[in-house]
């Protein structure tokens, strides 16, 4: 079966975003453009990690062009995202592997999202060279989300998906733990509730 490639290039609108109560959150990426949309699922720490790296990304871009490349060094107000996502959310697939690149002609960041596959290998070798194949097939391989977007863009993204991540459940003032609106059992105090 050939690869799916969901092409957004360059997107109306990409976010990340969540549906459901803090605690019990399902996180979403979501491109949309000329009526499609499309929306994949992915980890907490995965929503985190590509909005550190794309910062990161970002501020090398800027450093090695001398400050010449279309990036602004904090996102602009003016393509901020604050609405929800577009519903009805289908999830199309579980992100496993993610991927981000510069294209320095076009001057835009590209981020890829792939599809969550499950490898049988034998040893860690194995594993290393299914991996590889995997990576590498461009035809036959698993799902993917490709969004080309500009540095503002990016930038856009970036903060919003962290002020999702950011948006949960807050952080036991002992153990740094997420507070669960049920209770919280803390480990700092060793099991034990203060009573009232």
């Amino acid at each position: 079966m050939s690869r799916q490639v969901f092409l957004y290039d360059p997107p109306e609108r990409f976010v990340a975003g969540t549906v459901g109560l803090p605690g019990r959150r399902t996180f979403f990426l979501q491109a949309s453009a000329a009526g499609r949309v499309t929306s994949v699922a992915l980890e907490k720490a995965q929503v985190a990690a590509l909005a550190e790296r794309i910062d990161e990304l970002l501020d090398e871009v800027v450093r090695r062009t001398g400050g010449n490349a279309p990036v602004p060094a904090v996102a602009p107000t003016d393509v901020s995202d604050t609405a929800p996502l577009d519903v009805p959310v289908e999830e199309e697939f579980r992100v496993g592997t993610m991927a981000l690149a510069w294209d320095g002609e076009e001057q835009r960041m590209i981020v890829e999202a792939q599809a969550l596959v499950e490898l049988d290998a034998e040893s860690e070798e194995d594993l290393a060279a299914a991996e590889e194949r995997l990576l590498q097939d461009e035809e036959n391989g698993p799902p993917m989300l490709r969004v080309r977007l500009s540095g503002a863009q990016a930038r856009a993204f970036a903060k919003r998906a962290l002020d999702v991540v950011n948006a949960g459940r807050p952080p036991c003032p002992l153990c740094s733990l997420p507070l669960d609106p049920e209770g919280h059992v803390c480990p700092r105090q060793n099991g034990y509730r203060r009573g009232a």
